[in-house]
């Protein structure tokens, strides 16, 4: 349920459709995010799961499943 839950928060971020997310999905490269969009998809994160993402694990951010 969680992925699910991130792959809403990355879709609304980015305005593509959920299904279109995979656990492989890269925001830069398949999805065009920016560094904003990047931003945006970690506060909502955070904000949803009530937790904290300090910037150096920010920076390593690439997927919904954070496998590459």
């Amino acid at each position: 349920m969680e992925l699910e839950k991130l792959k809403e928060i990355i879709a609304d971020v980015l305005n593509v459709e959920v299904n279109d997310i995979t656990e492989d999905t890269t925001f830069v490269d398949d999805l065009g995010a920016d560094s904003l969009d990047i931003f945006q998809i970690i506060m909502g994160i955070e904000e949803t799961f009530d937790i904290e993402i300090d910037n150096d694990d920010a920076e390593q951010i690439k997927n919904a499943t954070n496998n590459n």
